[in-house]
């Protein structure tokens, strides 16, 4: 056999391949092109983490997000360590001693050195509730209780600080406060989206079915709310807000905003979509066949489309996360004590508190990443879209 003949096992394998491309789903087509872009898995596994920690924050922040320590405030990130005099120990940190400058009264921290913390995996600390539900007080990591003296020397048990990315003027733990801020940002994405969907298949659907003056209609109103400034439009509806509004009710309402504008358009995309499809063959044949109409647009016309449908909503949750970290940031959105990344930023607003606690700037990477992220899975999306192209 030369190096140019194929082997009779090759060949069964290719053909083994080629039948099992031929008879797979569109949907299984779609599963392995979307297998094939590494990038678009990779992020995908980072969402999943990233949602998996949403999910159980509580659990997995090392500390709770309002606990409030004056010996700590603006206390720069604990460098995790394992060497200590020159011997090689678990991973530890060294507590930190406050000072403050005499001539510029700025507070600074100090490692001391003679007080090492090990780091320990689900050690008990500050107690809370999962999901609101279930009483622990088990963390996923921390450093558990130290003994404490009192000036007047009573021993105290108290939970020992750990600030893996600083802590914030009131000396809250800073990496704590990003995890529960994670369970607002990533799910106002999902939940506005959500209603974003609803809207734009529905009324971009009935617009491109039935046509006509309902279509004229629904159009022009379109173009109404696109003719606006994005900016000053989510200012006006996000000043509208009363301030004696629960937390619950300002997140419902932020969702209803970001939901209000973005469905726009998705509606142009499904309407168009419908405008090229209701006229095929078999859209024909199932109104000849007497179907109703609801059920040709929903069971016939929308699976032409649904993955364009996908992709589009997979890069509009980005959106929807900058928009709210953006409302956030300016004071228009989420309030405290409501915890999430947009709300973390505040603290950020100013160059002095930039300089002196660059810490602070930590949610940014989160959304980035989180961004970045939605970003190249949508790309992947977007390419298993079209299983049949190279």
């Amino acid at each position: 056999m030369t190096m140019h003949e194929t082997s009779p096992v090759e060949v069964q394998a290719a053909a083994t391949k080629d039948e099992r491309l031929y008879l797979a789903s569109q949907w299984r087509l779609m599963w392995w092109k979307f297998l094939d872009h590494r990038l678009a898995v990779f992020s995908s596994c980072v969402l999943i983490l990233f949602y998996v920690v949403a999910v159980f924050c509580e659990f997995i922040a090392p500390s709770s997000p309002s606990q409030r320590a004056k010996e700590r405030s603006y206390a720069p990130p604990q460098r995790i360590r394992i060497l200590h005099e020159g011997r090689v120990h678990r991973p530890f940190v060294y507590d930190q001693i406050q000072h403050r400058d005499p001539e510029t009264l700025r507070l600074y921290y100090t490692p001391d050195k003679e007080t090492r913390l090990p780091i320990r995996f689900f050690v008990k600390g500050d107690p809370y509730k999962l999901w609101g539900l279930i009483p622990m007080e088990r963390h996923l990591f921390g450093l558990g209780h130290v003994e404490t003296v009192d000036e007047n020397g009573a021993k105290t048990t108290e939970v020992a600080r750990f600030n893996l990315m600083g802590a914030d003027r009131l000396g809250r733990d800073l990496f704590s406060r990003i995890i529960y801020g994670s369970r607002i940002s990533l799910s106002i994405g999902l939940v506005g989206v959500f209603l974003s969907l609803v809207l734009g298949v529905v009324i971009g659907g009935l617009s491109g079915y039935y046509g006509g003056t309902l279509d004229t209609i629904i159009q022009r109103f379109i173009e109404i709310l696109r003719s606006f400034p994005q900016i000053p439009l989510w200012m006006s509806l996000s000043a509208a807000m009363p301030a004696t509004w629960s937390q619950l009710t300002v997140y419902f309402f932020m969702t209803v905003i970001l939901a209000f504008i973005g469905w726009t358009a998705l509606a142009r995309v499904v309407r168009g979509k419908i405008l090229s499809l209701r006229e095929e063959d078999y859209a024909l044949a199932a109104r000849v066949a007497g179907r109703k109409e609801f059920s040709i647009l929903m069971r016939h016309l929308m699976p032409g489309f649904m993955s364009h449908i996908i992709v589009s909503v997979t890069l509009q949750i980005p959106a929807m996360i900058i928009a709210e970290t953006s409302l956030s940031f300016l004071r228009l959105g989420l309030r405290p004590p409501t915890i999430s990344w947009g709300v973390l930023l505040q603290d950020a607003q100013s160059i002095s508190a930039i300089r002196l606690y660059p810490w602070l700037l930590w949610p940014i990477a989160f959304v980035i990443v989180a961004v970045l992220m939605f970003n190249f899975m949508g790309d992947g999306l977007r390419d298993a879209a079209d299983p049949y192209s190279h």
